[in-house]
């Protein structure tokens, strides 16, 4: 009996010392993830933004990067309007590699660009791998055009995509009680069918939209209406392609469109390069270290798709 008494207390004396130990160590693990988190606040400079300049020629040349989804035309309209101000920049090269994205965005980032060619700042686009509907909406405020022979370009159109969830939220039990002051109140609501009253709705939307691009494009690129409608059905062409049906002027590299912008800025010699960073935060200079491309691509995908993408979109869907 009192061998039995003795081993369950010291079985009880073992799982109190464990769960004092566990509780210790997720304490010690919450203290330093909070020590950690407070001195990464406090040695922080992220979004701190400073200019990185290459070259030694007499002539400066800013290049700002479309490299994103448009969600948002800030971060552009924002350099645009800065470079364009600044007497010591003699001209602009967007680098562009996007599959576009919000057509309001996409048309703020336009009429940015071309405020600043048309106040007589040239401004050379070169396009990478890709320069698709919303990101060649933009483009098309630039004085040039340039892009690789390779590169995807075009993709003229407007696309809402529409997800409806009613049939799984009557598998789960989910119903839904609408009140609305009108019948298009609620068009596109993913928990009921989508019926043809906003089916006609959405589609007069994408279609003035697309009228604007096409408009736009018309324009800027000096092409016939129903020329550039034979082209505009929401396919891409490579870099060759697009030069031969006039979407692009020429074919060359990044480093081609250096020399371009040198040029029509009446720079002698190589130009020097100002290009704005953003300095990363002490967590984020960490986390570069076990982080790579694809994380983040797949972040920023995760993002665009369920957070903040927007409903009308120049967008290349691939």
């Amino acid at each position: 009996m009192q061998n039995n008494q003795s081993t369950s207390n010291q079985s009880g004396s073992g799982r109190l010392f464990w769960g004092i130990f566990i509780s210790l160590f997720v304490i010690a693990i919450l203290f330093a993830g909070l020590s950690f988190l407070y001195l990464a606040k406090v040695t922080s400079s992220s979004g701190d933004r400073y200019y990185e300049i290459s070259g030694s020629g007499n002539g400066k040349v800013a290049v700002v990067d479309l490299d994103f989804t448009i969600l948002t035309s800030g971060s552009i309209v924002r350099q645009f309007k800065e470079y364009g101000e600044d007497n010591s920049i003699k001209a602009i090269i967007l680098r562009v590699n996007t599959p576009g994205g919000g057509v309001a965005a996409s048309q703020e980032m336009y009429e940015m660009i071309k405020s600043v060619r048309d106040a007589g700042k040239p401004v050379i686009v070169s396009i990478s791998s890709l320069g698709a509907s919303g990101g060649y909406y933009a483009a098309c405020g630039g004085s040039i055009i340039v892009a690789d022979g390779g590169s995807l370009v075009g993709s003229i159109g407007v696309i809402i995509n529409l997800t409806n969830f009613k049939d799984l939220a009557e598998k789960i039990g989910v119903s839904q009680t609408i009140i609305k002051s009108g019948d298009l109140k609620d068009a596109g609501n993913p928990l009921r069918e989508i019926n043809e009253k906003d089916k006609e709705y959405f589609q007069e939307i994408v279609d003035d939209s697309f009228e604007q691009f096409l408009e736009v494009v018309s324009k800027e690129r000096k092409m016939n209406m129903d020329t550039l409608k034979l082209y505009a059905t929401g396919r891409v062409f490579t870099g060759r392609q697009a030069e031969k049906i006039g979407l692009v002027d020429s074919i060359g590299t990044y480093e081609d469109a250096i020399r371009i912008a040198g040029r029509m800025a009446g720079i002698d010699g190589e130009p020097v390069i100002v290009k704005e960073k953003v300095r990363l935060s002490f967590v984020e200079r960490i986390l570069e270290g076990f982080s790579n491309n694809e994380i983040k691509s797949i972040k920023e995908d995760l993002q665009n798709e369920f957070i903040n993408q927007p409903l009308l979109q120049y967008k290349f869907e691939y």
